[in-house]
């Protein structure tokens, strides 16, 4: 069954959305934010039911800046995708930032031969997913999360 994302109805709820998207020194090439915010808010919902408020911040940047900061928090010498933190003060607060590189969102969907906006869809839906408590680091949970990321995938483009 498809979620259905939330309307806005007044600018104060706007202002509020529960994900919001910042960019680095880099155009992300994003459209349709409110809608993509009130998805994310819908995927958070249907998987972590005791969640309250959601806050999401992601912010789009290069790979030296992501670099910097995989070395700098998780000791980590290597170009990545994304890097998700989890902020959240308790079970019915979900807060965290995601930081994406779109200079590897724009080589990996070359390399899998996926738009860029498909990718970068799945990146967004892969930072999600993680603060709701998905795993990569098994062959079962990497398979797991590119099921849900493909599920994602299909019900935001198809509505």
């Amino acid at each position: 069954m498809a979620a259905t994302p939330k309307k806005y109805a007044t600018f104060a709820q706007i202002l509020t959305m529960p994900a919001r998207f910042y960019e680095q020194e880099v155009s992300s090439k994003l459209k349709d934010k409110r809608k993509l915010s009130a998805f994310l808010d819908t995927l958070v919902q249907k998987h972590r039911k005791k969640v309250k408020h959601t806050q999401l911040t992601y912010i789009f940047c290069d790979d030296a800046y992501l670099l910097q900061i995989n070395q700098q928090f998780l000791n980590h010498n290597t170009f990545t995708d994304i890097i998700t933190f989890d902020l959240s003060d308790g079970d019915d607060n979900l807060q965290g930032e995601i930081y994406i590189s779109t200079e590897r969102v724009a080589e990996n969907a070359a390399k899998f031969g996926k738009t860029y906006a498909d990718e970068l869809h799945r990146v967004i839906f892969h930072g999600a997913l993680h603060l709701c408590g998905f795993k990569d680091k098994t062959t079962a949970d990497r398979e797991e999360m590119r099921k849900k990321e493909d599920l994602c995938l299909k019900q935001y483009f198809k509505g």
